[in-house]
């Protein structure tokens, strides 16, 4: 349950991190609302998760799926350009997030 709860943790991270970005320094109602809840959440189960595995392994695969989705969303928007060398980094980041799991 706290590599499930882990997972949706880390998937608003990057909501929030977008929410941010869109909030307009916090000048647009919307997107500041979307921020304060998805943060409020990813950070209550990254708690819960923590409650069981390793910290440091919880902590990178958070960060890691955070970042990677953020990225993702970005290059599909066209806000962050699209190359091979960050599709491959991104690659390397997702396996590196796998083997931690693994290695758990």
């Amino acid at each position: 349950m706290a590599w499930f709860v882990l997972v949706v943790s880390g998937i608003l991270e990057a909501v929030w991190a977008v929410s941010l970005g869109r909030s307009e320094g916090f000048t647009r109602l919307g997107p500041s609302v979307a921020f304060l809840v998805a943060i409020a959440a990813s950070m209550a189960g990254l708690a819960y998760a923590m409650r069981t595995l390793p910290i440091g392994t919880a902590y990178a695969v958070w960060v890691g799926i955070g970042a990677s989705l953020t990225v993702a969303y970005g290059m599909t928007t066209g806000v962050e350009s699209v190359s091979v060398v960050k599709l491959l980094l991104m690659c390397g980041l997702i396996g590196c997030i796998v083997g931690l799991k693994l290695a758990h």
